[in-house]
């Protein structure tokens, strides 16, 4: 019998309602670029020291002398949560009209009672002077990042049941309309709390419009060109995306200002409403053949092809009904040794490579020389791996691409702690080349994980390993955090998880040219460094899913 990719052959594999499609579906992901990583903007850390109140009697030397000295790493700077008692500098300044006459060493310190002055150079204001996330408070900037990915989480964890209950256009364009409202809104947050609940949402819609147009692309475009949406398609207009941050923050530096003006480019989308379909194969598992009918006459139509009278008969409605009635759920996940073992080690790889990838994007105000210009090298950096990914899993074994970046990475990130702050160029390409790296990771995983679990239970497989990639995108504003502290930590974690996620990957069997398993039993076995299957194995694999034979007994010895 006829599956749906059979069924559907007579439109093509690339015509022209194809690459249209191809298109449209791409640019719904740009606005993610920017959206995502804005924080690295509006979240950043001003210059800032102890505000002293201008109505003290204070002569400009004595001002200076206000704020103790620490040291920081090889530099010796001001204080930026602690100031001299001032009742006792006012004192001071009367018996000592020269500070440098007096040991200041001798005077008790206290917080910032009356706030913070903070640098204009940079930023007219980020939420961190706005609210004063410094000091004691200065955790609240990193959980502001993060409370952006528990609502990717939650997202990713929601957004398949949505599509699958309401359609996957309706999905796609409301919660492109949420992303794009809650970000306008946030705009106008009173404070830190209701900018963070806003934050949530906008995470929230962020990832369920990526997935949502990652499950439509796959369904609408065919096989061939589904390599080529899934790491070029729905990867550069991001990277794009992204590359446009740093030239906006530049010129627009009131955080304010700046989410306002990226928020409003999703309103550039409602026309897409009219020229982007639903999925055909969702309306026919929904029971609405003749809406299906009617988008595949019409996609024929766009192609120049003359549909068959009648696209489906009765039989093959059967059977695609029934099809959908088969459900797996996500204990088959850790049903068998063999499938937990490989659940377990896809969770940590895409945890620690989601933290990494991040961690690093992130990292951007932490490297030396220009924010703009190193958050800018960041995006475009993608661009090419993006590329070089898609060239990779053309011609290379999976598992041992998927190392090697994470390989690559690893050991681009120990080797950058022994590069001195005063070359910063060698250190920026440096780091480039480890983004380089963790973004072939990030891509090679997606088809690689799509390619290991069998029909039955791929997409919850896919679920499960976005939920840990949310993850390890709410750890990673923390490894930003520690390089405000110690610039070393973020390189050292960062390195030493890439290493630990690349010696996973090679426990993990191999599926460049290998058939995609249907059933469980079908999956190939870890089986450490040794070959995955034995060329009879491999045949009989053939054999059976060309003629048919699914009924072959699994003993359980062989069950690992």
């Amino acid at each position: 019998m006829r599956d749906y990719d059979e069924i559907t052959a007579f439109l093509g594999e690339w015509g022209p309602f194809q690459k249209i499609i191809f298109f449209l579906l791409s640019i719904t992901v740009f606005p993610n670029g920017f959206c995502e990583m804005s924080i690295v903007f509006v979240g950043d850390i001003p210059e800032h020291r102890c505000f002293i109140p201008g109505n003290l009697n204070l002569s400009e030397a004595w001002r200076n002398r206000t704020i103790p000295l620490v040291q920081e790493g090889d530099k010796l700077q001001y204080s930026k949560c602690r100031r001299y008692r001032v009742d006792v500098i006012m004192n001071l300044s009367e018996t000592f009209p020269d500070p440098d006459s007096f040991n200041m060493s001798e005077v008790e310190q206290e917080p910032c009672l009356d706030g913070w002055e903070y640098s204009k150079d940079q930023y007219i204001s980020t939420i961190v002077s706005e609210w004063d996330l410094v000091c004691n408070n200065d955790w609240k900037g990193p959980f502001s990042m993060s409370i952006f990915f528990m609502g990717v989480l939650v997202g990713s964890f929601i957004s398949g049941q949505l599509s699958d209950r309401f359609g996957r256009k309706l999905v796609l364009f409301g919660t492109m309309a949420l992303q794009t409202v809650f970000s306008v809104l946030q705009v106008f947050s009173p404070n830190w709390e209701i900018f963070c609940i806003l934050n949530f949402l906008v995470g929230l819609g962020h990832i369920s419009n990526y997935v949502t147009a990652f499950v439509l692309g796959s369904e609408i475009l065919g096989k061939s060109i589904f390599v080529v949406y899934s790491t070029l398609g729905v990867c550069i207009p991001f990277a794009f995306g992204y590359m446009l941050l740093p030239l906006v923050a530049y010129f627009i530096r009131s955080w304010r200002m700046l989410l306002l003006c990226l928020s409003l480019v999703g309103l550039l989308y409602i026309p897409l409403w009219w020229f982007i379909p639903e999925s055909p194969r969702w309306l026919l598992l929904k029971g609405r053949v003749q809406e299906a009918e009617a988008i595949l006459r019409h996609i024929a139509k766009r192609n120049g092809v003359t549909p068959p009278e009648a696209i489906f008969n009765d039989l093959e409605l059967e059977d695609l009904k029934a099809k959908s009635k088969q459900s797996c759920t996500i204990i088959h996940l850790v049903k068998t040794s063999n499938i937990r073992a490989i659940t377990i080690i896809i969770f940590l790889i895409w945890m620690i490579t989601s933290a990494v990838f991040y961690g690093l994007s992130l990292n951007t105000p932490n490297l030396h020389g220009d924010d703009y210009l190193n958050c800018f090298f960041t995006a475009a950096i993608e661009v090419p791996a993006y590329v070089g990914s898609w060239l990779i899993l053309q011609r290379f074994s999976r598992r041992f691409s998927l190392s090697g970046s994470l390989f690559l990475g690893g050991f681009i990130f120990f080797f950058t702690l022994f590069i001195p702050s005063n070359i910063s160029v060698l250190a920026t390409v440096l780091l480039m080349t480890g983004k380089f790296g963790a973004t072939c990771a990030y891509c090679i995983a997606s088809t690689y994980t799509a390619e290991l679990y069998p029909t039955a239970v791929r997409n919850m497989g896919v679920g499960v390993s976005t939920m840990s990639s949310g993850l390890g995108s709410i750890i990673s504003p923390y490894v930003f955090y520690l390089g405000v502290h110690h610039g070393f930590l973020p390189f050292i974690l960062m390195g030493s998880f890439s290493v630990l996620s690349a010696i996973l990957t090679l426990f993990l069997p191999e599926t460049v040219n290998i058939p995609l398993p249907d059933t469980i039993d079908q999956m190939q076995k870890i089986k450490g460094f040794k070959c995955r299957t034995t060329h009879r194995n491999h045949d009989h694999f053939y054999r059976s899913r060309t003629t048919g034979e699914n009924n072959t007994v699994v003993s359980k010895k062989e069950e690992i």
